[in-house]
């Protein structure tokens, strides 16, 4: 193994560090509910999982590559209010303690300056803000990993620290329940340290993996035992739902994807911001250069471990997959922070005492213009958000106007995410979440109301052709869209006085 890290600092100087941490995670938190919370809804994957434990509103269709862990978070508060704003909230706080706790769990093994400076570099990428109060599994992910890590590394250097290995299994455990498929990338290098230790500490280290990869992932393959016919058979479907999991390059998907594009599946689009992906390609250059940092400074470990990790979490998305969502990278960047912040304020004093103040200036005015741009890629994530979510909004408001009410029926386009948000439930009779048939369709006619969302430009489906179209204005991002509904349906237009109150039976608006 590599030398061990510094010692510990003193008891004194510990409290002073921990605010350092904690004045980041606030900054983090203040972030999120400033630039991020006012006005968004939930995205079409967000309802899928509250959806799962809202009892408001039915379960939305649960693909095989999803996790429940995500749903278990927002639990406790799905079931207190069907409100956004409070899940956002709620959620920025937790992000904002997480992201404090896990920068915490490397105090023994980093400098405090070295973990600021990470956790920076991490909380002020758009991509971590904007994910901070989501109900999305990946930033979890990444504070899973952030910790296991950490804890694997004091693991090794100091077999009397009681938390090590209990901290070890936890975050393991968290990177299982989150993403399963996470969990097993994580793993790999991990145990593969472990490998190198002496052999009474070996079985402990491989111990506490094994536990957090049980304890997390027990549910998903129990699932997989119950509804797919076992693990494999869940990965292969997860395969299908993905595309094709194999030997693809995704690259040039995540550098455009980096402009703001919370999804580039097909990623054909004109890449018109180059500029921010600019800090991606200094992110390698400098996590090298932390490789330097941290010898110098007799901690290799410290940044040998994250970054090897950082790439094998980064392997199945760059190297896997045709598309690009620049969350999935969120474990990598969390972890390759640490050698980058290592690398930047170590940089400076290895010139000249004269040139070190010019060049600590220019790391700073690097570090400004970076999240400067990383604000302004966020502004347009956010905008996009609220036009997407306060369409589904709208077209829930004019679905209650039309009498289309709990309990009810919809598919087509977007369907998915303008059922949460109207109360219905949602059903496709084609794509990998088919769950019934035209004739199905038809049949629920005749029991609730059942609606069919048609994108702007397109047609009915065949069984729907009969079927009255009603146009929805107002629209921003799904310009266009129509509702279909089945001859004799009893609904009956609201007066324009009464709109409001029809919008208002889930508890959505426009832009909430």
């Amino acid at each position: 193994m590599p030398p061990p890290q510094a010692p510990p600092p003193p008891p004194g100087a510990r409290a002073p560090g921990l605010r350092w941490l904690a004045a980041v995670a606030a900054a983090f938190t203040a972030a999120q509910l400033a630039l991020v919370v006012p006005g968004t809804g939930l995205g079409w994957d967000e309802t899928i999982y509250v959806s799962q434990v809202d009892p408001r509103v039915p379960a939305a269709f649960f693909s095989a590559p999803r996790a429940r862990g995500i749903s278990y978070l927002v639990a406790p508060m799905a079931a207190l209010t069907s409100a956004t704003p409070v899940l956002r909230i709620c959620l920025a706080l937790l992000s904002g303690c997480a992201l404090f706790a896990t920068l915490a769990v490397w105090r023994r093994l980093l400098p405090t300056r070295v973990l600021a400076l990470a956790g920076v570099l991490f909380a002020g990428l758009w991509i971590t803000l904007f994910y901070g109060p989501a109900a999305m599994p990946n930033l979890w992910s990444a504070f899973g990993a952030l910790a296991a890590v950490g804890c694997c590394l004091r693991a090794v250097h100091d077999r009397a620290d009681r938390w090590a290995l209990p901290g070890l299994a936890a975050g393991t455990a968290l990177v299982a329940l989150m993403r399963p498929p996470d969990a097993g990338w994580l793993v790999l290098p991990l145990a593969a340290a472990a490998l190198l230790l002496p052999g009474r500490r070996r079985p402990a280290v491989l111990l506490a993996l094994a536990a957090g990869l049980v304890v997390g992932g027990a549910e998903w393959v129990v699932e997989a035992q119950l509804h797919y016919g076992g693990v494999l058979a869940r990965l292969g479907r997860a395969s299908e739902i993905e595309g094709g999991m194999g030997a693809q390059l995704a690259l040039g998907d995540q550098l455009r994807a980096l402009d703001g594009r919370t999804l580039c599946r097909p990623c054909t689009g004109p890449w018109r911001h180059r500029a921010t992906a600019a800090w991606w390609f200094a992110l390698p250059l400098c996590a090298a250069g932390g490789l330097l940092a941290a010898r110098s400074a007799r901690r290799s470990a410290s940044a040998v471990l994250p970054a090897a990790t950082a790439v094998c979490m980064a392997v199945p998305y760059l190297f896997g997959i045709d598309y690009a969502a620049p969350r999935f990278l969120l474990p990598s960047y969390a972890l390759l922070a640490l050698p980058v912040a290592d690398f930047l304020l170590w940089a400076p004093t290895r010139l000249p005492g004269r040139l070190r103040p010019a060049a600590a200036a220019l790391v700073i005015a690097a570090l400004v213009g970076h999240l400067a741009v990383q604000q302004s890629v966020l502004a347009g994530a956010v905008a996009a958000n609220r036009d997407s979510t306060g369409d589904y909004a709208r077209l829930a408001a004019a679905l209650h106007r039309l009498g289309v009410r709990p309990p009810c029926l919809l598919t087509g386009d977007h369907a998915v995410p303008v059922a949460y948000y109207t109360g219905c439930a949602s059903r496709q009779t084609s794509g990998h979440d088919a769950t019934t048939t035209p004739a199905g369709i038809r049949a629920a006619t005749r029991l609730r109301p059942v609606a069919v969302l048609v994108a702007g430009g397109s047609g009915p489906p065949v069984y729907a052709r009969g079927w009255r179209p009603e146009p929805v204005p107002g629209l921003r991002s799904m310009r266009g869209q129509r509702i279909f509904l089945p001859p004799g349906f009893p609904g009956r237009r609201t007066p324009p006085g009464q709109q409001a109150q029809a919008g208002s039976v889930t508890g959505q608006s426009p832009g909430t």
